[in-house]
């Protein structure tokens, strides 16, 4: 839209700003994955500079984000020069504009025209080449000519075939993203562990995928939705929704909800249909895009210097809602990192009541000056963590003041101290009761030494009644000590002292993750404990041994190691044994339960869980010999549908994927139990 009140000079050194404004936020997004502004943000300015621009085009320079796709190539990777350029699209955000664009495109090809209408992932374009039927490169979009060769890491994302079916020569391109679920889990591990957390799914696929080991990526369950044939030779493919087809017969994942439609008819509904489902969409979307489908004309009507002209991606607008920050909490996790939490006055937001959102660390409170009276703008990173996108300043109180960062832990008074690379406050008293109680309700979880009843109130009561000061505590308490407990009776008792005792017999795995050794989760605590065999052996091993085994990594080597070398630690293994856990490899827990329904079976989970956590039936499956897996393809064999099931189940039904439901998955536990 033109400013007619602006002048050439105003107007020139408003874009000098912007421009060094815009380029800041690109390079903070596209090559070091953490944003420093929302997209809206972002949008909002760089519309500014597109208006500008139009009114002034003698002043649009080279280094213009208008001119640029993406950004710069990680210098630490081999760099990749991509023959037809991976251009970015152009966006709209309002049903106008979207008929304006339309209306474009039917004057230039002389009548309406089908679009493929498709969902617009919130991830990071990669390129695969295949030649003769084989993977030989991937790569990123980069700046769009040049990009980084990313194939060993490509290669380890599950959805990405490395051999097809038939021996073709081609290149496809598609999003790689990270889903919801492993985006808050990758998010909890790395806040646990006192690291930046990615400020949303996209940022953490991108950081996911640029790793110089390929070992890190892997452990990051990254999936992938691919969207486009590049080139076309010994394929009878005219149209998109052929090409998407044609993937997919490959072996490719790609999104089944894409549409055809004639003109701008259906995606109206189309929009309106997934700018509501979108919270309950395993991995997150920020629009739709429409593609011209056929191809000829795709082709006809060619290119801009940046973007097709044949498709264009609508935005969603962002979902944001405004409350005031009325404290700032502090708590302690097992591993002595202090976060803060901002809690607000309730609001709605994304379909649910938000009171709470987490902080992060001190350099978030720090770097958007969240203070106490703030009224503040909410959004969902991800669509799930609710999280503080600005403070609004005009609605600032006069006698406001920073907020206070503790110096001493608020549970025990030690001191608080910021380690070398991390973002983290942390307090690193092992006897801080704060931690401690985390640490026991950690290592009594399911996923871990899976005691039954014995949860965070219990061990509350128990830490305080000085029952217990550590895990080997657990397995010398008595009767006449839980009858202390609030509301204990007999059967209580006995109930608590059988789940405790059960738990001896586990297989060491289980020990191994609940014992809470940084960045050891319970994947790894498996692998380790099926390559040594029992708990000796691992502490006693070196590092070398232990990067032996597959999918060890230096970073997890080295946390063993320390870890056993603490005399306090080896105390306490000794004290394990004497109380009689343990310490052995005798595969799964459940003595190797197996299930008709679920035994050799591929799996998928979506939707909302009532009955069960996510990551506690993924284990429980697992067990039973199951192999979950994130994505919906012809070689799934059940889909577990919960509330707001979204594409995943439209897929399966696609399919034929035997569907089953909360009630009939216990049903069919049930019967392993029996």
């Amino acid at each position: 839209m033109a400013d007619e009140n602006i002048t050439k000079q105003a107007a020139n050194d408003e874009l000098a700003q912007l421009r060094e404004t815009l380029n800041e936020y690109r390079d903070a997004y596209y090559t070091k994955d953490a944003p420093l502004v929302e997209d809206s943000e972002y949008d909002k300015q760089y519309n500014r500079l597109l208006d500008l621009e139009q009114q002034f085009p003698d002043l649009v320079t080279a280094d213009s984000p208008s001119q640029l796709v993406g950004d710069s190539v990680n210098p630490e990777f081999n760099k990749v020069t991509h023959e037809i350029p991976m251009l970015s699209m152009g966006d709209v955000f309002s049903e106008d504009e979207l008929a304006d664009w339309s209306n474009r495109i039917e004057k230039n090809v002389g009548e309406e025209v089908d679009y493929n209408v498709e969902l617009k992932i919130d991830g990071l374009a990669i390129s695969l080449v295949y030649e003769n039927g084989i993977l030989v490169q991937g790569s990123t979009r980069g700046n769009g000519t040049i990009g980084e060769n990313v194939t060993e890491n490509l290669k380890t994302i599950e959805s990405i075939p490395q051999k097809l079916p038939r021996p073709l020569s081609f290149e496809v391109r598609g999003e790689c993203f990270m889903d919801k679920h492993e985006f808050l889990r990758l998010n909890n591990e790395r806040e646990a562990n006192g690291e930046q957390v990615f400020a949303n799914p996209r940022n953490a696929a991108a950081g996911s995928l640029r790793q110089l080991n390929p070992e890190v990526t892997a452990h990051r369950k990254l999936d992938t939705f691919m969207y486009t044939i590049v080139t076309f030779d010994d394929l009878n493919v005219e149209t998109q929704h052929e090409a998407l087809q044609t993937m997919e017969e490959l072996g490719f994942h790609v999104n089944p909800t894409a549409k055809v439609t004639t003109g701008l008819a259906g995606v109206k509904d189309y929009i309106e249909h997934y700018g509501e489902l979108r919270d309950g969409l395993d991995y997150g979307i920020d629009g739709v895009v429409l593609k011209v489908n056929d191809l000829a004309t795709q082709r006809s009507l060619g290119n801009t210097v940046k973007v097709p002209r044949w498709e264009i991606a609508y935005k969603f607008p962002p979902e944001q809602a405004e409350t005031i920050v009325r404290d700032i909490e502090w708590t302690i996790g097992r591993t002595g990192v202090l976060t803060p939490t901002a809690v607000m006055d309730p609001v709605s937001l994304a379909g649910t009541t938000v009171a709470r959102a987490t902080l992060h660390n001190i350099d978030m409170i720090k770097s958007k000056d969240i203070r106490v009276g703030d009224t503040v703008l909410l959004h969902k990173a991800g669509d799930i963590i609710p999280e503080v996108s600005q403070v609004v300043l005009k609605k600032r109180p006069a006698d406001s003041v920073p907020a206070e960062i503790p110096t001493h832990c608020p549970y025990c008074d030690s001191e608080l101290i910021r380690l070398e690379d991390e973002v983290a406050l942390r307090c690193i008293n092992p006897k801080c009761p704060a931690q401690v109680k985390e640490q026991l309700t950690h290592f009594a979880s399911r996923n871990a030494m899976n005691i039954d009843g014995l949860g965070p109130k219990i061990i509350e009561q128990l830490y305080t009644k000085k029952l217990i000061e550590d895990v080997a505590d657990l397995f010398k308490l008595t009767a006449d000590d839980l009858s202390e407990l609030d509301g204990f009776k007999d059967k209580s008792i006995n109930n608590l002292l059988t789940a405790i005792d059960n738990s001896k017999a586990n297989s060491v795995e289980r020990l191994l993750f609940g014992l809470g050794i940084r960045h050891v989760g319970a994947k790894a605590a498996r692998i380790l404990s099926e390559n040594f065999g029992d708990l000796d052996s691992l502490m006693s091993a070196s590092k070398e041994e232990i990067l032996e085994v597959n999918t060890m990594g230096e970073i997890i080597a080295d946390s063993i190691i320390t870890y056993f070398d603490n005399n306090d630690v080896q105390k306490l293994i000794n004290e394990l044994k004497s109380v009689g856990v343990n310490t052995k490899f005798i595969g799964s827990s459940n003595n190797n339960e197996t299930n008709e329904h679920f035994t050799d079976k591929i799996i998928v989970i979506t939707g909302t869980l009532t009955k069960y956590k996510r990551s506690e039936l993924t284990s429980l499956l697992e067990d039973m010999g199951s192999k979950v897996t994130g994505s919906v393809t012809k070689k799934t064999d059940i889909l577990i549908a919960g509330e707001k099931a979204g594409s995943k189940l439209t897929k399966a039904q696609q399919l034929g994927t035997e569907i089953i439901d909360e009630n009939t998955l216990s049903d069919f536990l049930n019967d392993t139990e029996e």
